[in-house]
């Protein structure tokens, strides 16, 4: 990790995470430019369940997300699943490259303010 470095001299501490800035800035842009090019999304859960789960009879797909802090479920046709297992997919992606940028936003500003210590460290 960028901050977990330890060096003696404070001015070439500076120098190292000033040459970071650029590397950081150009990793945002790709991850931005990764978010951009997904397409269609929605959050949500897949599951296949049966009206009578002993006899396993009347048999279903169910999408459950939550949205707006409210629970929501939604049945699932058959041949609408393939396009929600794609955006159900394309959704995970979107929350882990946004999550990214957020790793990498926060970097950059830590860096930018001028932060010389990781809590722990002092």
């Amino acid at each position: 990790m960028l901050f977990l470095e330890i060096m003696h001299d404070e001015k070439h501490i500076s120098f190292m995470r000033e040459e970071e800035i650029p590397k950081l800035e150009s990793a945002i842009a790709v991850m931005k430019a990764r978010i951009l090019a997904l397409g269609p999304m929605r959050p949500g859960k897949l599951s296949w369940q049966y009206k009578d789960r002993e006899a396993k009879t009347g048999s279903y797909w169910q999408l459950n997300y939550t949205y707006q802090m409210k629970s929501r479920t939604e049945y699932v046709r058959v041949q609408s699943l393939g396009r929600i297992r794609k955006e159900t997919a394309t959704f995970k992606e979107y929350k882990r490259l946004s999550e990214k940028w957020v790793d990498l936003e926060l970097q950059l500003s830590l860096i930018k303010s001028g932060v010389e210590k990781v809590a722990g460290m002092a």
